[in-house]
């Protein structure tokens, strides 16, 4: 994988390929907060205004990308508000021709001398972080979340990840040992920790058994779901995945373990509405949370060199960072 994968994506380049969709842009255009992908918000000619990602190279293959776009389609004909991406056509008459991919063609692909560079594009959602200390806020966004799964038990994925203590603990350990991401001076402390933390993870998986995996989110925390007055809206489905539902919940919790609870009925209360939970699943909540931290640190070890990162995690990789991880991951055990 290129250690600058967006080098050649220019502002020209970008607009070049919304142009070569037949989506003319007026010249203005924001960049939205994403450290994974290159979001835009784009205005165009004729006064609306789209989003439009384009994906990180080499780290989904098409398959992956058309399936998150075919489930976003499903949800949104259930009439769940998530923002799913557009139909694509060719403008023949733009000097950049797009390549479209996908039954109906919601990925876009250009190639320059730099890479290739592949896009989607949606309808833009305005809104502002939802109130999580109101129980009706919660509530509602619950029967969303359980309109959401329902639609995500009909099937399973068949080319996205599934989350697995595997994928997300045991590969993450050794790709950072296999990279000497640890200084040498604190790798015993941070492998002692990180070994305990994920074989209590597996232990955790193991006596809760057979989860029924579904079709998620997985990536669903605060910062990926809009509010209006006409209630919530889901964004940023790039992280979609097969998982327990507990997922897509367990993020939108905070504060003290009492504040949780009280937040996590209320989910509860509404997402039992339209999808019944497997009360099991709640003993998942701080083994997922061990996971996310051992992922979240190799996820940022393998994108240190995208100039991107640097700026915005300067606290990544240093000595302290790995023994506070490894204190981190001691505690973990300890909340098991």
């Amino acid at each position: 994988m290129s250690q600058t994968p967006f080098s050649g994506l220019t502002p020209e380049l970008m607009l070049d390929a919304l142009d070569g969709v037949g989506l003319r842009s007026d010249g203005r255009f924001l960049q939205l907060n994403s450290y994974e992908n290159r979001v835009f918000q784009v205005f165009l000619i004729d006064g609306t205004a789209v989003v439009t990602k384009f994906y990180r190279p080499e780290r989904w293959s098409d398959a992956q990308i058309l399936e998150e776009h075919a489930f976003s389609a499903e949800l949104a004909a259930e009439e769940i508000p998530v923002a799913a991406p557009l139909r694509l056509e060719v403008d023949p008459r733009s000097p950049l021709q797009a390549t479209l991919i996908g039954a109906p063609p919601t990925l876009g692909s250009v190639s320059i001398a730099e890479g290739t560079y592949r896009f989607a594009v949606s309808q833009r959602k305005a809104g502002r972080a939802p109130e999580l200390e109101q129980p009706a806020t919660l509530e509602w966004i619950g029967r969303f979340i359980g309109r959401m799964h329902a639609v995500g038990a009909r099937k399973p994925f068949s080319h996205r990840r599934s989350l697995t203590v595997a994928e997300f603990g045991w590969d993450c350990r050794d790709w950072l040992l296999a990279h000497g991401n640890i200084p040498s001076e604190v790798e015993p402390e941070w492998h002692d920790a990180v070994n305990a933390a994920l074989s209590e993870v597996q232990r955790s998986f193991d006596r809760v058994g057979d989860l029924n995996p579904i079709r998620l989110h997985g990536d669903c925390h605060v910062g990926n779901v809009l509010w209006t007055d006409a209630g919530p809206h889901f964004v940023d489905l790039d992280d979609c995945l097969m998982g327990p539902a507990i997922q897509d919940l367990w993020m939108l919790l905070s504060g003290d373990e009492a504040a949780a609870r009280l937040q996590l009925r209320s989910l509860l209360a509404g997402y039992e509405q339209f999808m019944d939970f497997d009360d099991r699943q709640l003993a998942l909540i701080e083994p997922l949370r061990t996971l996310r931290i051992v992922h979240q640190s190799a996820w940022l070890a393998k994108r240190w060199r995208d100039p991107a990162f640097p700026p915005s995690f300067p606290w990544f990789g240093t000595s302290g960072y790995w023994q506070q991880l490894a204190q981190q991951l001691r505690q973990q055990v300890a909340a098991r």
